[in-house]
């Protein structure tokens, strides 16, 4: 018993080496980005890929744009939109996180209580028995929304890590941002972010998506205009796609505006 107790031990051990020194061989070199623009990411090359395996013309129009050259309209409306507390944060908004998590557990709450009446229902059972017990009760994992989500942890999985969700990436996206924020000032991160971020079928960055929705060069943008693009960010190919839901669009570019006079863009420290 002994024996094969060491064996399982030391194959567990010998996996564990083996996978850490993947994760060593492979982690992305960040600290080139200091000075290097990236003229692709894992989010622009799975897009490329699904295209393709979709009998499509893959599209890519991506014009590197530095920050001096993007309104400070647009600035402002990502961050309003996105990570209103970007310049206090080092990559991980814990308010925001644990605010998420909160409202996520109601939702799960609700989305239980009602998948319990509807058995009940199907039952003929009484609603006032669909009552779970508060001491068995645990809720459904929270799926958090965009909210917890920085503008940091945002450009971590857009640059490096690929389209699945599973624990093992979400620590990846932490261990990434953590050395975005060591490695790189906040006006540098935010540069990379608004160059790479997706507006669009084929459509990356800000200067792309100003020239492909307003015709005009990212620099140029109006409060208006900035907004507008800030709203498409969380879904620009479904959700806030301006031309399947101008009004959802509409309405969170409202929301946008009024957020947007309170960020003061700070890159006076790093």
């Amino acid at each position: 018993m002994w024996y094969w107790t060491k064996i399982i031990f030391l194959v567990f051990v010998g996996a564990v080496v083996v996978w850490l020194g993947y994760e060593v061989v492979t982690f992305p070199a960040i600290s080139r980005l200091r000075d290097e623009n990236p003229t692709t990411s894992s989010m622009i090359e799975f897009r490329l890929s699904e295209a393709r395996a979709e009998g499509r013309e893959p599209r890519k129009f991506m014009i590197w744009t530095p920050i001096e050259q993007i309104s400070p309209n647009l600035q402002r409306a990502v961050l309003a939109g996105e990570d209103a507390r970007f310049f206090q944060h080092n990559g991980f908004d814990w308010d925001a996180i644990q605010k998420a998590w909160d409202e996520a557990v109601e939702e799960g709450k609700k989305e239980d209580k009602q998948e319990c009446e509807e058995e009940a229902k199907a039952a003929n059972t009484p609603k006032k028995d669909c009552k779970p017990n508060p001491e068995d009760w645990i809720p459904s994992m929270p799926s958090f929304k965009r909210g917890a989500s920085t503008v940091t942890q945002q450009l971590s999985k857009n640059l490096f890590l690929s389209e699945d969700r599973n624990f093992l990436r979400k620590g990846r996206e932490a261990v990434y941002t953590y050395f975005l924020e060591r490695e790189l000032t906040k006006k540098r991160i935010l540069e990379i972010y608004l160059n790479v971020i997706e507006w669009g079928d084929g459509i990356y960055g800000a200067e792309a998506a100003a020239r492909n929705y307003f015709k005009k060069s990212a620099s140029d943008l109006t409060k208006d205009e900035a907004a507008f693009l800030s709203a498409m960010i969380p879904s620009p190919l479904n959700v806030f796609n301006p031309a399947k839901n101008k009004k959802r669009v509409v309405r969170r570019q409202r929301v946008i505006l009024r957020g947007m006079n309170s960020i003061k863009l700070d890159y006076s420290g790093k």
